[in-house]
């Protein structure tokens, strides 16, 4: 063991304590730990982005909730702040004489006049030229990718405006437009419309006065089907489903699995005949191998589902399984079978749907056991079969009855 005498350690110590002295006043120097208003007005002389690499690009314009640092004198008279007609929130954590950090309001303005507005302690006014900008609409989803021709949708995302000059619209694959009076509602976040006739598979897409963008989704995609019911079935698992066509409703594209029965809700029995469903590669006659190759981190598994009495226990459990799985599913609730788990009544207690609707479910969250604990994801190589099933999940509901229908289910890139 090295050995430090006493005149060493003390004149080491001395060192560092006269290191930290330094620290500290520079510290304090650039950094003060006390905000006092002043008053009188500001100036600034120009804005620049918060990165200290990116100190020296000064700006004219922002998008919204981006921060950004005004750079003058006096900054500290500033009380309010505004982007157009729209606050922002002030931090005298982040504001000294010279610099004042802010965020650009999220909020989308009313009226643009292009200028920050500087209220200071004694109510003045200081204009400065700025631009706040409007990212072009996000399509992140819609409410049925397998919508008919006729039906009403609902698309998902963000910044759809419809400015009364430059009305917002919507292109369907093969350039198909979407008649203005098929666009039902509008608002920030979702767009109400009526599927054409003619519409095509493909991407949509939405146009606003602040730009043109493309959905993140492919309408009636196809790609990565695993299940349609029509040519695509379970036969050879330990049980096939049970499918129907147009009982208790109509197909959304032809054929769909069925579950029905009672669920106790209370996690203690289940009725498997009503509720599940096995596709084993090796018996039903798929290629050896897994069902996709696509990385876990850009996988989405989706489908259609129709729940039409409400479903109020038990989670929907999916199970990928390796492709020579046979004999017995008894990995359904082995602990060590990682599964992706959906409870959709949870929130609300009860869930039904509005005819059929689009489910999202990410590939990397196939993470959980039956009870819902993390058991970390499976690995490639154990994706050459699939189990659909409503079980236990960890969470009690109430009891319930519902009728599910699931059609579609297919494993497609995140874009």
């Amino acid at each position: 063991m090295k050995r430090y005498n006493i005149n060493h350690l003390s004149r080491l110590l001395l060192l560092v304590a006269v290191a930290l002295i330094g620290t500290t006043f520079h510290s304090c120097e650039e950094y003060p730990d006390a905000y006092e208003s002043t008053g009188g007005v500001p100036e600034v002389v120009y804005v620049r982005l918060p990165a200290p690499e990116s100190a020296d690009s000064l700006i004219t314009a922002a998008y919204m909730e981006n921060t950004i640092v005004l750079v003058g004198n006096n900054l500290t008279s500033i009380k309010e702040i505004y982007f157009n007609d729209q606050k922002a929130i002030l931090n005298t954590s982040f504001i000294t004489a010279n610099t004042l950090f802010v965020n650009v309001p999220k909020t989308i303005p009313t009226a643009v006049t292009n200028k920050i507005y500087m209220v200071t302690t004694s109510s003045d006014t200081v204009a400065y030229d700025f631009s706040v900008l409007v990212p072009a609409p996000s399509v992140n989803r819609i409410s049925n990718e397998y919508a008919h021709d006729g039906d009403e949708v609902v698309l998902l995302g963000d910044y759809f405006i419809d400015d009364p000059q430059v009305p917002l619209s919507i292109t369907m694959a093969g350039n198909l437009q979407v008649p203005a009076e098929n666009i039902l509602s509008v608002n920030k976040n979702a767009v109400r419309f009526v599927i054409p006739e003619g519409a095509e598979k493909g991407y949509i897409n939405v146009s606003s006065i602040y730009g043109n963008s493309r959905s993140k989704f492919q309408f009636r995609d196809d790609r990565g089907m695993i299940l349609d019911w029509d040519n695509l079935n379970a036969n050879g698992g330990w049980r096939a489903g049970q499918i129907r066509e147009n009982d208790p409703i109509d197909g959304i594209s032809g054929k769909y699995v069925y579950f029905s029965g009672d669920i106790p809700g209370d996690n203690s029995d289940w009725n498997e005949d009503g509720f599940s469903f096995n596709l084993w590669g090796t018996a039903n006659g798929r290629p050896v191998g897994d069902l996709f190759d696509i990385s876990l981190d850009e996988a989405l598994l989706k489908f259609e589902i129709n729940v039409l009495e409400p479903w109020s226990a038990n989670a929907l459990q999916m199970i990928f399984t390796p492709w020579a799985t046979s004999g017995t599913n008894s990995y359904i609730a082995d602990a060590n079978t990682p599964r992706g788990l959906w409870y959709p009544w949870r929130s609300s207690g009860s869930y039904t749907t509005d005819g059929w609707e689009t489910v999202v479910v990410p590939l990397k969250d196939f993470k959980y056991d039956h009870t819902g604990k993390d058991i970390g994801a499976a690995s490639p190589g154990n994706f050459g079969g699939l189990t659909f099933f409503v079980y236990h999940g960890g969470i009690e509901g109430s009891a319930c009855s519902p009728k599910i229908c699931i059609d579609n289910i297919r494993v497609v890139p995140a874009e």
